[in-house]
């Protein structure tokens, strides 16, 4: 079963999101908070696979309750997803900085929720590639000169590629049709890679890319 927390303080919104959740055979909502303090006190009560958490809320903002989140050794299995009223919020590309795996807007297709919070616990890519490619012409356009990342020196030459290709905004499917081999093969070259890096997940491993100087802008076609 795929354990997942909601935190927002629209109690419509949760509402909508468990019964969409609940009426699923592998997903099992446990539990519901209003507020950040609420989420934050939920997940480290029920550990969930996954946090559906909104950006704006009282008391402690989601960005807040995400950072809090991902910095607390003990809840490193803890995937946060955010949720957003607009696909630019301009939160956004802070939370993707600050540990979280992903966003949704909040009128996604319930197949895509559905599907966003299977890929994120599976460890596979969370955003589309649209909307992937988008969060990094966001960066793009904030960073600086990249330093080189001493960490990449650990990588083989087909992680680093596999790391491009990721921070290019391809899935596992598209990196193994690039590299012509198998869709497992793929997965098993990000998923190294991450562990070398000591990264959370994908979104973490694409900001590297583009801080480490591997990616740059004008390679997003």
């Amino acid at each position: 079963m795929i354990r997942v927390a909601l935190a927002d303080d629209q109690i419509l919104v949760r509402a909508g999101f468990r019964a969409l959740l609940a009426a699923q055979p592998d997903i099992e909502v446990v539990g519901e908070a209003a507020d950040g303090e609420q989420a934050l006190a939920l997940v480290r009560e029920q550990h969930p696979d996954v946090v559906l958490m909104d950006i704006r809320m009282p008391v402690l903002d989601g960005l807040a309750a995400t950072h809090r989140i991902t910095e607390d050794p003990a809840l490193g299995e803890v995937k946060v997803v955010m949720l957003t009223t607009f696909e630019l919020d301009e939160y956004v590309f802070e939370a993707i900085r600050s540990g979280a795996s992903g966003f949704l807007v909040k009128d996604t297709e319930p197949a895509e929720l559905l599907r966003a919070v299977r890929a994120v616990v599976g460890g596979d890519a969370l955003l589309s590639p649209g909307v992937t490619r988008r969060l990094i012409a966001e960066f793009a356009a904030r960073s600086r000169e990249p330093a080189p990342a001493a960490a990449l020196a650990e990588l083989t030459d087909r992680e680093r590629e596999v790391m491009a290709l990721v921070g290019m905004g391809l899935s596992n499917q598209e990196i193994a049709r690039r590299l012509v081999v198998s869709p497992l093969t793929a997965k098993t070259h990000v998923s190294r890679t991450m562990v070398k890096l000591g990264v959370r997940d994908r979104a973490q491993l694409v900001v590297l890319a583009y801080e480490s100087g591997l990616v740059r802008p004008g390679w997003l076609g």
